[in-house]
């Protein structure tokens, strides 16, 4: 009788390498190690030798770039979901992509389990677990971090159970910080994070210039866009990829995209953490950008309350989720005339419209002028105001005793 599969998802470092041997060890299974590849660069070095090395039977070691960026990112993007006023979501749209991966894993390979390293106070054990159950509710998860069996503490531990095994870890200098990379952006937390009082070293930014390194001149840079969608930088018509790895490159060098905030995560616990988003922050912009100019006041307003549920959504990790698709199908409606040419001037940090222009766009020069127009006669203002004010005098009337 053949043994019970495991797909884990599988980042190469301590905690999910212990757990190949760990959970060979307490559920008697064969174990499947898959690592989507979002952009985390030379991460990946090794990864399919280290995995088989460290136990596993099989390694799926999978280039998801494009899909991540059409997919998951684009749609975001769309809806203009930011989390708290600053957070774009990173690590909360990449995890759902990396559970459907494992899920269809485990469907192709006959496991009946899937396994992920997400810890018991974060957000992304949610993230995992919603997508495992929203996309084949018959898999068992496992969460060694949550499991009773599970009597490792602390690193020190993981260290001591890696070397009583002989399992293979990297014992390369501990991080300072834990990050998770993928090519929209990467999060730094702990150390001297933890304390909200404390300023950013300079050393945490990994991917970007600071402020000070900054070039000391400005640079102007055009993005166009097709119904919502970036397709051109500077004129040049690129791949997903090669778009955002191009935005990336001008937002690290001017020290685009850095945001220091404390955060509520989903579980209730407030958590400080320090993001690095580059091309992603240049996007956005250009994106809102272009939208004041094609959207309708009322499409627009309606369209940032939807921005909001769509960011608590991706936040939670409740992508799959019926409401999710239908905030999709109102967005793609908006976006049916997001498009046109953004020109942004990067500086230090900033990032400042410099012209846009689209072919639907709703601003008419004579009409935002001061002159009258056959558009629209400045008299009639007078009728509309008494109408609109209407309920405004009968409340001042009935304040002052003058009914």
């Amino acid at each position: 009788m053949s043994k019970k599969k495991v797909v884990l998802a599988y980042s190469g470092g301590l905690d999910t390498s212990i757990m190949i041997h760990w959970l060979k060890e307490t559920y008697d299974c064969e174990v499947i190690a898959m690592c989507g590849d979002l952009g985390q660069a030379d991460e990946l070095d090794g990864l399919e030798e280290k995995a088989i090395k460290t136990g596993a039977i099989k390694a799926y070691i999978e280039d998801l770039r494009e899909e991540f960026i059409t997919d998951y990112i684009y749609p975001t993007l769309k809806a203009g979901a930011v989390y708290e006023k600053k957070y774009l979501l990173g690590t909360s749209f990449g995890r759902p992509l990396i559970a459907k991966r494992q899920v269809e894993i485990a469907q192709q390979e006959g496991a009946t389990m899937v396994a992920h390293g997400a810890t018991g106070k974060g957000n992304d054990q949610v993230r995992f677990e919603l997508t495992f159950m929203a996309l084949d509710p018959s898999l068992k998860i496992i969460a060694p971090w949550k499991d009773s069996n599970w009597t490792l503490q602390s690193r020190e531990d993981c260290i001591a159970y890696a070397n009583e095994r002989n399992i293979p870890i990297l014992q390369s200098k501990e991080k300072i910080y834990s990050e998770d990379r993928n090519i929209w952006h990467i999060s730094h937390e702990g150390g001297e994070l933890e304390s909200p009082q404390n300023a950013p070293n300079d050393d945490v930014f990994t991917l970007s210039n600071t402020l000070e390194k900054a070039p000391d001149k400005s640079e102007i840079i055009s993005i166009e866009f097709e119904k919502g969608i970036p397709i051109s930088v500077n004129g040049k018509k690129m791949s997903p990829v090669k778009l955002l790895e191009t935005v990336n490159r001008y937002g690290s060098k001017h020290a685009i995209g850095h945001v220091d905030m404390v955060e509520n995560r989903l579980v209730g616990i407030k958590s400080r953490g320090v993001y690095e988003t580059p091309g992603g922050t240049i996007l956005y912009e250009a994106h809102n950008a272009l939208e004041q100019l094609v959207l309708d006041k009322d499409t627009m307003h309606e369209k940032e309350k939807i921005a909001l549920t769509y960011a608590d959504l991706v936040y939670d990790g409740r992508w799959f989720t019926p409401l999710r698709k239908a905030l999709d199908a109102f967005v793609d409606k908006t976006q049916e005339n997001v498009t046109g040419s953004v020109k942004l001037k990067l500086y230090k940090g900033n990032v400042v419209p410099a012209g846009i222009t689209a072919e639907k766009s709703l601003y008419l020069d004579d009409l935002a002028s001061f002159s009258n127009t056959e558009l629209y006669n400045q008299q009639d203002a007078t009728g509309f105001i008494n109408v609109f004010g209407l309920p405004m005098k009968v409340n001042g009337m009935i304040n002052r005793n003058e009914r």
